[in-house]
């Protein structure tokens, strides 16, 4: 027997699997909020990665937050309160998504003889009690499965693990694409869970629901809380693996990159890149600090048509206009305006753009 093995059977080697990235969840522990702490959209607001979504809904109205509320050993979780109720009828859906790039899933297998169990743990907490859903979705090859769990005792903390098959069948694409989302399911109308979903098989709206009986949003100021969410290889949960806040953000950069930001409470600071004029436009430079999932588009909020200010050649000028560059790669950023032209400053001066004044941001995405 070797020491390592020896000490494993004496309970002091951790032998359950590999020490480190076991979980293929990002931002499980609901740390990284690049683009604030609160908001009211169905889309991503607030925590990284994790998206509020809704289908077939006229009235329902959300808040989702990056909440100091968690269980112990951890210091946030995604709170959902809903602020306009809705009944859920035909194929009306409230849920919180989670995607996996493709290329980081291929250790399961899928497609294959050796395809891979795999279990979803997490905490979760909600003033709803009943059964709720969680379905995945098999991007390539339009397939899914779900499970359900309880909630028990209203506005308490309580800790699930979910197991699912492998799937021999569909497979899973080697490529920067969506490979599995995961759905967190708070409220599901009756025709989207009719059809029982608890073997892979062809998604069908049908479904994609089944076993909900929990209805969130069916009440104003109902809540609903989740962190800890690990999904890892095995039919076993082990313990949460904690990242440290930087590695969790450089994880969540690849999708969203905040490059500047003067709203309140940020603290990432106004400066954008490096700038030079050439003819009637000035151009803005910033290489990555990583490599993004594919070429992002550009996401911006600005506060006054000045918003934005660029200084070359000892001269000023103040817009609003600003565009990406087809020249942009996964790696480097350059944004291009025609309006923030310095005509003092001859071509090829250089200077630099920041954010004038404050409540304006500028981003890059490239989200699954």
């Amino acid at each position: 027997m070797s020491k390592a093995r020896g000490l494993a059977d004496l309970g002091n080697v951790y032998d359950d699997g590999a020490l480190s990235n076991r979980n293929l969840i990002i931002n499980g522990a609901m740390q990284v909020a690049q683009r604030g702490t609160s908001a009211t959209t169905f889309s991503y607001g607030t925590v990284d990665r994790f998206k509020p979504t809704e289908g077939d809904t006229s009235s329902l109205a959300i808040t989702q937050t990056q909440d100091t509320n968690a269980p112990s050993g951890f210091s946030n979780s995604l709170k959902i309160t809903v602020t306009t109720a809705e009944t859920m009828s035909g194929e009306k859906n409230l849920a919180v998504f989670h995607a996996m790039e493709a290329q980081n899933l291929q250790q399961l297998g899928y497609g294959t003889s050796e395809a891979q169990s795999i279990t979803v743990s997490f905490w979760v907490k909600s003033s709803v009690t009943g059964a709720y859903c969680l379905s995945l979705y098999e991007n390539d090859d339009n397939r899914n499965i779900g499970a359900t769990y309880t909630i028990n005792s209203a506005n308490t903390w309580e800790y699930k693990t979910i197991t699912f098959p492998p799937d021999t069948v569909g497979v899973i694409d080697n490529n920067n694409g969506t490979g599995l989302e995961t759905y967190f399911f708070l409220s599901v109308g009756p025709d989207r869970k009719t059809t029982n979903n608890t073997s892979w098989a062809t998604w069908s709206a049908a479904r994609f629901g089944y076993g909900q009986v929990a209805d969130v949003a069916g009440t104003t100021n109902a809540t609903w809380q989740i962190t800890g969410v690990q999904l890892e290889v095995g039919d076993t949960a082990t313990p949460f693996e904690h990242r440290s806040y930087g590695q969790e953000l450089a994880l969540c950069q690849r999708y969203y990159q905040m490059m500047a930001d003067t709203r309140s409470g940020s603290t990432r600071g106004s400066l954008i890149g490096t700038s030079f004029k050439y003819a009637t436009s000035t151009f803005t430079f910033a290489h990555l600090p990583v490599e993004m999932r594919s070429i992002p588009t550009l996401v911006k909020g600005f506060s006054g048509s000045t918003a934005l200010r660029v200084l070359m050649a000892g001269a000023t000028a103040n817009f609003s206009a600003l565009a990406i560059d087809p020249d942009t790669t996964t790696t480097m950023v350059r944004l291009n305006s025609t309006s923030s032209t310095v005509s003092s400053a001859p071509n090829g001066s250089g200077g630099w753009m920041r954010i004038n004044g404050d409540e304006s941001y500028v981003a890059l995405d490239a989200e699954l």
